[in-house]
C-alpha cells in the first residue's frame, strides 16, 4: 500500500469525498474506506432527517422540546464526529478496521 491509499481512505470520510477513493482507488484498502465513508454518509444524513422531523415534533413542547431537539441533535453530531475519527485513524494507520455499527454495512463490494 503506497500514501495514497492511505490519503483516498482518510478522503472517504468527509462527507461526499468517498467519490476519491470510490473513483480515483483501486485497491481493496480504498475500496473498503470508500465503502465506510459512504455508509457513514447515509447514515448521516438518515439520522439527519430523522432528528429533524423529531425536533419538529418536539417543537410543539413549550421549553422541554426545544432542550430535547438540541440534546438529540447534539448527540447525533458527537457519535458521526467519533466515528468519522475512528474511521481517519483506521485509514491513516493503514488498517481496515470496521466502524461500530454501521462497519458491517457493505455497499461496495
Amino acid at each position: 500500500m503506497d500514501s495514497n491509499d492511505k490519503v483516498f481512505g482518510i478522503l472517504g470520510y468527509f462527507g461526499l469525498l468517498f467519490l476519491v477513493p470510490l473513483l480515483a482507488g483501486k485497491t481493496e484498502f480504498t475500496r473498503f474506506h470508500a465503502n465506510q465513508g459512504i455508509v457513514l454518509f447515509i447514515a448521516e444524513v438518515v439520522l439527519g432527517i430523522v432528528v429533524g422531523i423529531v425536533s419538529v415534533i418536539l417543537g410543539f413542547i413549550p421549553f422541554v422540546g426545544v432542550i430535547l431537539s438540541g440534546i438529540l441533535s447534539g448527540a447525533l453530531g458527537i457519535v458521526s464526529l467519533i466515528l468519522t475519527i475512528m474511521g481517519i485513524v483506521s485509514a491513516a494507520q493503514g488498517e481496515m478496521k470496521p466502524l461500530p455499527i454501521i462497519g458491517g454495512i457493505k455497499i461496495i463490494k
